[in-house]
């Protein structure tokens, strides 16, 4: 029941088949439930949130995503497994960076455009829920977030992210939107 043009992009990235962890988070994704994906290093945990996600926004043109990363280079490598994927797909949701990076210049067509973003926990407090009501068609829509490299966020960096999640919540109930969240982790510690 994958959107006929994502099961191409998988043949094309030949993969025909999923790991029993991907198969679980497809079931559980579609049946509306948060999803923690655990498992060891590239084990293919991506693909338990890109998959449904994927699907969703390809069925909903309207639909948005937000990733988060921990870092940087997570957010490049992660941007540029979505494009090898999204290659194949014609008319493919598109995807940004919104980072401290990003110029000026380019943040509002991002904010206009952008299906799935990919930022980070500090951008996401500083430069995008502060100014909410510049994103209200993105909040509007959205209906997924992933936290990607869930043991990070312990301690007292941890307890930063999740009150900016909490803000997070709130403003997309202000938008009207229920959020489906995807947690991947390589480790339970």
């Amino acid at each position: 029941n994958l959107h006929p043009a994502l099961a191409e992009a998988l043949k094309h990235d030949n993969i025909t088949a999923l790991y029993t962890h991907q198969a679980a988070a497809w079931e559980h994704a579609l049946a509306g439930r948060h999803v923690l994906a655990t498992a060891g290093t590239a084990s293919g945990k991506s693909l338990c949130y890109n998959l449904p996600i994927l699907d969703g926004l390809l069925r909903d043109p309207k639909a948005r995503a937000l990733y988060l990363f921990p870092t940087k280079a997570l957010t490049q490598d992660q941007l540029a497994a979505l494009e090898r994927l999204l290659e194949a797909i014609e008319a493919a949701p598109p995807v940004a960076i919104y980072d401290g990076d990003t110029p000026a210049r380019h943040r509002p067509a991002m904010r206009a455009n952008a299906r799935l973003l990919l930022t980070n926990p500090d951008m996401l407090h500083l430069g995008i829920l502060p100014h909410h009501t510049d994103w209200a068609s993105f909040f509007s829509n959205l209906r997924y977030i992933v936290l990607d490299e869930a043991h990070v966020y312990r301690g007292v960096f941890g307890s930063h992210v999740a009150n900016v999640l909490r803000r997070l919540r709130r403003i997309s109930g202000f938008y009207g939107r229920t959020i489906q969240f995807f947690l991947s982790s390589a480790t339970l510690a």
